[in-house]
């Protein structure tokens, strides 16, 4: 059983017809080049806390929010995350604990977003720890290789393209505050 919820919990995080979670890990690190792995790692983990900690929640029906919030907020997420990306400094020591807060807090609502699937697909299953669990690490390990490919992908166009690293972060940033403006003028809140 751990192993088929960490199979879904992984192919989840790196479907492309949910690709809101892949585009805001991917903005969320744009700013951060190959030398800065600590602080991806930092980012990261912050990131999983939170929506570890509201996918816990949500599946246990301690914290409800309706489906439509979720999918208005989510997008919200990826556009403000571009928006901090290309008018913060982020290298002054407020500036990155402030970027490791917004992925925490950030997390909390894609955590909610997570677990609608992951409801769905517990059905009445009542022991629902063991396959969380599992979910959940499948989601972290298909995370690590959006973080992996976009951070690599940035080494290739700063390093070997010799593109400025600014550069690569107002592409990224943009491309993913355009998507992200799409998805909130089609959510349904509206």
């Amino acid at each position: 059983m751990f192993k088929t919820y960490l199979q879904l919990g992984f192919e989840h995080i790196l479907d492309l017809n949910a690709y809101d979670h892949i585009l805001f890990v991917v903005a969320l690190c744009a700013v951060y080049v190959v030398k800065d792995w600590r602080k991806i790692l930092i980012l990261v983990t912050a990131f999983t806390i939170g929506h570890s900690v509201t996918l816990a929640l949500s599946a246990l029906n301690i914290v409800v929010f309706p489906k439509d919030i979720i999918e208005f907020l989510i997008p919200l997420t990826i556009l403000a995350t571009a928006i901090f990306n290309v008018t913060k400094k982020h290298d002054t020591e407020r500036m990155i604990r402030w970027n490791y807060f917004l992925a925490l807090f950030f997390g909390w609502i894609h955590g909610l977003g997570f677990s609608n699937f992951f409801k769905s697909l517990m059905g009445k299953d009542e022991n629902i720890l063991g396959p969380l669990f599992a979910f959940n690490v499948g989601v972290e390990l298909g995370q690590l290789i959006i973080v992996g490919v976009t951070v690599g992908l940035g080494y290739l166009i700063v390093n070997v393209c010799k593109a400025p690293h600014k550069e690569w972060n107002l592409f990224i940033s943009g491309a993913a505050a355009g998507v992200a403006i799409m998805l909130l003028l089609d959510a349904k809140f509206w």
